[in-house]
């Protein structure tokens, strides 16, 4: 595993995307436990979609224009269900420390959120290749789609940590909260945009 794929990786964890915005508005929803779990459903929906790559399920979605659309238009859906519920305050922002949020829901609502999106299995399949000899079979794609899972999967709990430790100071300014929450409800509908015009 050479030292470009894991900087490569890393820079494209880095970059905020569904999982980063859920986990971080769960975070100042719910607290780090809450956030922790939102990073794990985020983390799950990566590795099921690396599964479906390597099935080559990916170039079957890449060709049928119907099946891509189906699943992208769930996606953007959700995802303006996500803002809509976060502006309201009955999604990942909601604060309320008698009523959180089962674990059970936030991890659902992470794994739907990324599983939603179309465009993560032909990720993989366009990403992994490139650090991959031509006499690699899929063991060596299996350990890069493994190793750059568990890089997300340490950047979400990464993000998570940053967002907990900010934590209390936000909550004691309902004026800093309702615009974090007004923040990540757009954040979730500029995604669901974005999505909505992404092309097979």
């Amino acid at each position: 595993m050479s030292i470009e794929f894991l900087l490569t990786a890393f820079v494209v964890c880095l970059a905020p995307g569904i999982g980063v915005v859920y986990t971080l508005s769960v975070t100042l929803g719910q607290g780090l436990r809450g956030g922790l779990w939102a990073a794990f459903g985020c983390s799950v929906a990566t590795l099921a979609h690396m599964a479906v790559a390597m099935a080559g399920l990916a170039a079957v979605l890449h060709s049928s224009a119907v099946l891509f659309q189906a699943v992208k238009y769930a996606g953007v859906a959700y995802l303006m269900w996500m803002a809509w519920g976060t502006l309201r305050g009955t999604g990942g922002l909601q604060i309320s420390a008698a009523a959180p949020q089962p674990l059970v829901q936030i991890v659902r609502r992470g794994i739907l959120l990324n599983l939603l999106n179309p465009k993560l299995p032909m990720f993989f399949m366009a990403f992994l290749p490139q650090f991959m000899a031509p006499t690699d079979g899929t063991g060596v794609m299996l350990g890069l789609g493994l190793a750059f899972a568990g890089m997300t999967s340490a950047v979400f709990v990464g993000y998570a940590m940053l967002a907990a430790s900010g934590r209390q100071a936000v909550l004691g300014r309902p004026a800093v909260m309702a615009w974090m929450r007004r923040a990540f409800a757009a954040s979730f509908a500029a995604l669901g945009l974005r999505l909505a015009l992404e092309r097979a």
